[in-house]
């Protein structure tokens, strides 16, 4: 049987660059080499494409991919049917490419930038289509979504850059009047925690909105729900698949960047400390608000479950969630019966279904 060529996007122009290398590094080192052609692709923090032309994967997380003598210049062509194209000198190299899998996170790769180029190009790609990635990249846009469709979820308010720029005290006075501290503030088109910050004060909420908005001009604020952290992947089309339920003790004032990406405070438990009824209500509610959002192929849908009285409430969705070795994604569907490679391939057929 003919190999599929397969793309491997990673890297970005996004404030999630390095979490994409290291997602990518996972990705590459247990693709099925025996069954696909593989075309790793990275996008630089300026922009440039590079095919990279090494083997030794831990040159991603590393820094170093960018300096490997064997790199070319790439792009994938916008024109249908053109797939890969790497130069060399005065050489263009075309490639069939069968399927994309966009390792990207955050803004320019899993906000539905991306899947319009690979949808034009025509090139079936790994994950959601172009307006379930924007719609779920904009958290605003999915609050609304999600109330629509009966989702219990924290109560939130939005601050626009324009609002906080004109008067920062009616804003501040604003949220006060509406909630109790601690609050979250969290930038509305960032994921891994990129700017988010808890503030138990006044003067901690001003300083959080600007961290805030200095990554989006708009910004969400939500109220503090004391509970345990609970994320399900889910996997599919028509039918999707929802995985068992995972919990985060964060270990630290809550699951941050540097928790979840640098130090070893965080505790994952996989069964999340659930009642079997408790977690199947999770797993149902996942179902829910990732079919009101129209996703397709994978999301990593994330909870709260009240430590008070056990109810279920909705925090936020991901399309493009970490493939790191440490990631929730790939550990969640291995404790149900899928391992990482076997993953990757349902992705890869998934993609190409649609």
């Amino acid at each position: 049987m003919k190999k599929l060529s397969v793309c491997v996007l990673f890297g970005g122009v996004s404030p999630e660059h390095e979490v994409s290398l290291r997602s990518a590094e996972s990705v590459l080192n247990n693709i099925d080499k025996e069954k696909y052609n593989i075309f790793p692709v990275g996008i630089t923090k300026d922009g440039d494409w590079v095919l990279f032309g090494g083997t030794d994967y831990s040159m991603l997380p590393a820094g170093t991919w960018q300096n490997c003598e064997a790199n070319r210049r790439a792009a994938l062509s916008p024109v249908h049917g053109q797939g890969l194209l790497s130069f060399e000198n005065d050489c263009v190299v075309r490639e069939r490419i069968d399927v994309v899998f966009p390792v990207l996170h955050g803004e320019n790769g899993e906000d539905g930038s991306m899947q319009g180029l690979l949808q034009i190009a025509g090139l079936p790609y790994v994950g959601p289509h172009v307006a379930a990635s924007a719609t779920c990249m904009d958290k605003t846009i999915t609050k609304l979504i999600a109330e629509k469709a009966g989702v219990r979820q924290a109560g939130w308010q939005l601050v626009t850059q324009r609002d906080f720029s004109h008067s920062e005290e009616a804003v501040l006075d604003a949220v006060e009047a509406k909630f109790t501290y601690p609050v979250f503030v969290k930038p509305s088109g960032t994921g891994s925690s990129v700017g988010v910050s808890k503030a138990a004060g006044r003067e901690a909420l001003c300083e959080a909105l600007r961290v805030a908005l200095s990554f989006d001009s708009k910004v969400l604020v939500e109220e503090f729900i004391d509970g345990q952290e609970v994320e399900v992947a889910v996997l599919g089309n028509d039918n999707p698949f929802a995985s068992v339920c995972g919990e985060i003790d964060a270990g630290a004032e809550f699951y941050d960047y540097e928790a979840k990406y640098i130090s070893d405070c965080a505790q994952l438990y996989i069964p999340a400390r659930l009642s079997e009824e408790v977690a199947e209500c999770v797993r149902e509610q996942a179902i829910r608000v990732y079919t009101a959002m129209g996703c397709r192929g994978l999301s990593r849908v994330d909870f709260f479950v009240t430590r008070k009285d056990q109810q279920v409430v909705f925090n936020e969705i991901n399309t493009m969630p970490g493939f790191t070795s440490i990631s929730m994604y790939p550990k969640l569907f291995e404790a149900s019966g899928i391992a990482y490679s076997e993953l990757i391939d349902n992705l890869i057929s998934l993609a190409l279904d649609e």
